[in-house]
């Protein structure tokens, strides 16, 4: 018979209740223990919190209800009895005289723990609560950051979205920099592609944008050069005040013109001072019953056509000089062609009308020929009779000028940025490149950068028509400036910007830009034969060898009558083809016809830099024939469109080199592969273009006719769709003649 050994727990009363009560729903002889976590005492600073494992002599089996152990010689164990075991160790350790390990002790400045764990140690209030050791504090903030740098890393691996701005023309290598993208991955890409490109090649603005979209950023189209200057340019409507009138004098050379502008400049002059300046800077300004009056002295008229040209409208109002006693002269009347083209009214001044032989009257009926009825025969053209000599009737010039201001009205604004005309420039010895410009708006101020042309600059300073130094110009004041890059063209615009960064940019862009100028005399090309604003007037100037030829010309011409496109007669006049004409031809985009007249060698060369063609002919009939050619080169066409045949898709194939194959049958008519196709989806057009390929039983062929099946492919389109149905069509475009 097994003797029964009894296993008494001591503790506090209150646990060992519970323990005893939760014992009771145990199986027999099992014993719960109840733990104590955080309550060892801190006797050593380098053990790890939850490292901590207890050497125990009891034989307890994990898992399985605890049983006690039956050792023969163990007697039973109690409280008194744990301590004073823990009494005697202590006692024979210190008489053994270890010495050692109370070194350590002290050294650590803690006591080892000596005694084992048993079940009434685990269950008593002896152990203390365990502190947490700084260094574990320590791993756990580094831990904490090591997690945190970890997120931070992550978040800024993400891909950054930028504004891309993109111009007409982009190497690969700027692309790349500006989206902040290694170049060879945009390479890398583009050979994906099946485009091979270096880094210093240039891609078109499309080609560009597509690569920034997909590198994930947002792409922005640049505005062209002209774009941003007309945007500058335009004019504002606030704060507008009266401006000075800008007068060109133009005339025949000997008809006095030179006189009437020394006269006129010399009434301005202080006493002490000549305004020899005036000469170099060709514009000057004067002060008339406290009104200024901005005069261009222009050599003879061709300066003005090549302003004009350049589509700046400068010049207010023309003051055309007539001599008295000589009459309409050929480049008197091309003076009134180019101010009629500008649309700029004229004042006429009939000059040396103190010589005896002086005729204003006939003057005045010369010029009716031309359009310009005096006022005392109730037209509205204003002529003065004057004499520079005499200094006769220059008051009521002045007059006529004003009055003539007057009724156009001319306003500006005062506070915005500068914008002017250059009227000419020239490299000077000391001073570099100068430009002499008339401001037509806003007041140009000294350290302003600008852009004149392909020109740009800082003004470095403001010279006035009388040679002094000024701060600043308010508009119509013609002055010179200094500080241009290079010497810039006559009739050029003049724009001041805000930073020296726009004016470069602007001023490569607009060089960008001009290397792809086009002929601009171009009449049956797709964007006029198709656009809506076509073209209703065709300009035309033909010189002849004798006037009956010209007056010829000019009769034939009148009769040819058309409800869309009429003929409009520049100049036609006698003598051979001078620079004059083919100047004006380009400013007005005029067709230049020579009949039994040869151009000059200067007219020639001139037009051939600026790519306009000479048309010459011995007959009339052929120039007739011309004339018509060109006027029905500015109709547009008829367009008809015919249905050569229809097909259904009834299936569709994948095959290997030839992509998408749209499986159908022709319904009706034919198709070919000459054929443009539309693809047609629940009665809504979806795609329009030409026919790749047509196979018949894995061949090849030309034509599909009604009824049979074959596989059609479309360039550039894959999106087929059961039940679509092709449509071939045909467009014929007949040119319409006159």
């Amino acid at each position: 018979m097994e003797k029964k050994t009894k296993l008494t727990i001591s503790g506090t009363t209150k646990k060992s209740i519970k323990n005893i009560e939760i014992a009771k729903t145990q199986g027999k002889n099992s014993v719960v223990i109840e733990k104590q976590s955080n309550k060892f005492p801190n006797r050593g600073g380098s053990s790890r919190p939850g490292n901590f494992k207890p050497k125990t002599t009891s034989t307890f089996s994990r898992g399985a209800p605890l049983k006690p152990s039956f050792a023969t010689k163990s007697p039973p164990i109690t409280n008194d009895f744990e301590r004073r075991k823990l009494a005697e160790q202590r006692a024979t350790k210190k008489l053994k005289g270890d010495d050692n390990k109370d070194k350590k002790t002290l050294k650590t400045g803690t006591k080892k723990r000596e005694l084992k764990l048993t079940v009434s140690r685990a269950l008593s209030d002896e152990i203390e609560a365990r502190e947490r050791s700084l260094a574990s504090v320590k791993r756990a903030r580094q831990k904490e950051n090591k997690n945190l740098t970890k997120e931070e890393a992550q978040e800024s691996l993400k891909p950054v979205k930028r504004d891309v701005n993109i111009p007409e023309a982009i190497t690969v290598r700027e692309l790349a920099n500006r989206m902040a993208e290694q170049s060879s991955n945009v390479i890398k890409f583009l050979f994906g592609m099946g485009v091979t490109v270096t880094i210093n090649q240039t891609l078109a603005a499309d080609t560009a944008e597509y690569l920034v979209k997909e590198f994930g950023h947002n792409p922005i189209r640049e505005e062209k050069a002209e774009e941003i200057i007309q945007k500058i340019k335009a004019t504002r409507v606030e704060n507008l005040k009266n401006r000075p009138p800008i007068i060109t004098v133009m005339g025949h050379v000997d008809h006095g013109k030179t006189s009437v502008l020394d006269v006129l400049r010399s009434a301005n002059v202080v006493s002490g001072e000549f305004g020899g300046i005036t000469q170099h800077i060709g514009a000057y300004q004067i002060e008339r019953q406290s009104n200024k009056l901005t005069f261009i002295d222009t050599p003879g008229h061709a300066a003005f056509t090549e302003m004009r040209a350049r589509g700046s409208k400068l010049t207010d109002v023309v003051v055309l000089v007539v001599a008295a006693d000589d009459g309409v002269k050929p480049q008197t009347v091309e003076s009134i062609k180019h101010a009629k083209a500008a649309n700029v009214p004229i004042v006429v001044a009939i000059n040396k009308c103190d010589l005896p032989e002086a005729d204003p009257q006939k003057i005045k009926n010369q010029l009716l020929e031309h359009e310009l009825i005096a006022e005392d025969l109730s037209g509205d053209t204003l002529m003065v009779e004057i004499s520079a000599t005499t200094k006769l009737n220059l008051d009521k010039l002045v007059e006529a000028i004003i009055l003539q201001a007057e009724i156009l009205d001319l306003k500006t604004d005062f506070e915005s940025k500068a914008t002017g005309i250059v009227l000419e420039s020239k490299i000077d010895v000391g001073r570099g490149p100068v430009a002499t410009i008339i401001v037509t708006t806003g007041t140009l101020k000294k350290g302003d950068f600008f852009v004149s042309g392909l020109r740009w600059g800082k003004v470095r300073a403001i010279i006035d028509d009388k040679g002094k130094n000024i701060n600043e110009a308010p508009p119509s004041a013609p002055v010179e400036i200094l500080g241009i890059n290079g010497a810039a063209k006559s009739g050029d615009d003049f724009i001041v910007v805000d930073n020296e960064k726009e004016a470069k940019t602007l001023s490569e862009n607009r060089a960008q830009e001009s290397k792809d100028v086009k002929n601009p005399l171009t009449f049956a090309t797709q964007d006029s034969a198709f656009s809506d604003n076509s073209a209703e007037e065709l300009n035309l100037i033909i010189k002849s060898d004798v006037h009956g030829s010209s007056e010829a010309i000019k009769n034939a011409i009148s009769q040819i009558t058309h409800d869309e496109v009429k003929p409009n007669i520049i100049l036609a006049d006698i003598g051979m083809v001078t620079e004059t004409d083919v100047t004006l031809a380009k400013a007005s985009n005029a067709v230049l016809i020579a009949f039994n007249v040869k151009p000059s060698k200067e007219a020639k060369k001139l037009a051939e830099n600026e790519k306009i063609k000479i048309s010459s002919y011995n007959i009339i009939y052929e120039v007739l024939d011309f004339i018509k050619q060109k006027m029905s080169g500015l109709l547009s066409p008829d367009i008809q469109e015919t249905v050569t045949g229809t097909a259904q898709i009834l299936e569709i194939f994948k095959v290997s080199g030839a992509g998408k194959v749209a499986g159908s049958k022709v319904m009706e008519g034919e198709i070919t592969t000459a054929s443009d196709v539309r693809i047609i989806r629940d009665g809504a057009i979806i795609y329009t273009g030409k026919v790749g390929t047509l196979f018949r039983e894995k061949n090849q062929v030309k034509q599909v006719n009604n009824g049979q099946e074959c596989g059609i492919t479309v360039k550039d389109y894959m999106d087929f769709q059961k039940n679509d149905t092709i449509e071939a069509f045909s467009v014929t475009s007949t040119e319409r003649m006159i």
